[in-house]
């Protein structure tokens, strides 16, 4: 008897809080407030039910009461939300992803993120069977100009930011490859714009080669770039795409909607 008084509990928890969540997700498909009436309509529970619940959750501030008999999500929702926003790190976010681009293409996969005039690579997929051995680890840095990664944080700077970084920089180069010249640089750039992805054509090290991808959170930011490094005469176009979807996937997981994805 007991054993069954415990689960019929437990049941019942479980319905409550599936009603609790399907009030909230009728919420939150309403831009301004609801009536309870509307509510009890769109999550077929009697309205005695909704009230009590909704009662509940205007107490814990899950719910705000607009108006007597109408509702909208609470603000403890936004506090909750930005708590989330704050733990979640990139890293966390693409390293699955990474892995399954890496089995994919058998090249080592890069995370970098811009700091100053330099990208530092924080997470790296890599395996003995890519061909190349990794030089830079993770931690390390590079400018800005001569990779994948950092054309991509120089191709959203205005125009008078990339003068003053190569002013800055000097535009020095690593090997005859290198971009050294501001107008190559900025030609460079808007075909970065052009395509919406970035190489790295042995400009940071012979014989490797790079394309990278751009990662954004939600508020549409650019955080990372996602690349793939591997030897020169091994980098294959048609990875271009799986790039750029990975890196769609890994903005997604960080809430980015594209507004291709929120078109309707």
């Amino acid at each position: 008897m007991k054993k069954e008084a415990q689960d019929e509990t437990g049941a019942i928890s479980i319905q409550v809080i599936e009603r609790m969540v399907s009030l909230l997700d009728a919420l939150a498909m309403y831009p301004d407030p609801v009536s309870l009436k509307e509510l009890s309509a769109a999550t077929k529970l009697h309205p005695s039910t909704a009230h009590r619940i909704l009662n509940d959750l205007v107490v814990k501030r899950f719910v705000d009461r607009s108006e007597p008999g109408t509702y909208r999500l609470g603000m403890r929702l936004l506090e909750l939300g930005n708590i989330v926003k704050s733990r979640l790190s990139v890293r966390e976010a693409a390293l699955d992803f990474m892995r399954a681009l890496h089995r994919k293409t058998h090249q080592t996969i890069n995370l970098s993120v811009r700091q100053s005039d330099e990208i530092v690579y924080i997470d790296r997929s890599f395996s003995e069977r890519s061909g190349m051995q990794v030089v830079r680890a993770i931690g390390g840095r590079a400018p800005l100009h001569l990779t994948s990664t950092g054309k991509l944080f120089l191709s959203i700077d205005d125009p008078k930011a990339v003068r003053a970084y190569a002013t800055r920089t000097g535009l020095a180069g690593h090997n005859k490859n290198s971009i050294t010249d501001l107008s190559k640089l900025e030609r460079e750039l808007s075909m970065v714009r052009a395509l919406g992805y970035a190489r790295d054509n042995e400009e940071l090290e012979l014989g490797v080669r790079c394309m990278a991808a751009g990662i954004r959170d939600d508020s549409g930011k650019l955080v990372a770039g996602l690349s793939i490094s591997a030897p020169a005469d091994r980098l294959q176009e048609d990875w271009v795409e799986d790039l750029i979807t990975t890196a769609a996937q890994i903005s997604s997981a960080l809430g980015f909607v594209s507004q291709q994805d929120g078109a309707t």
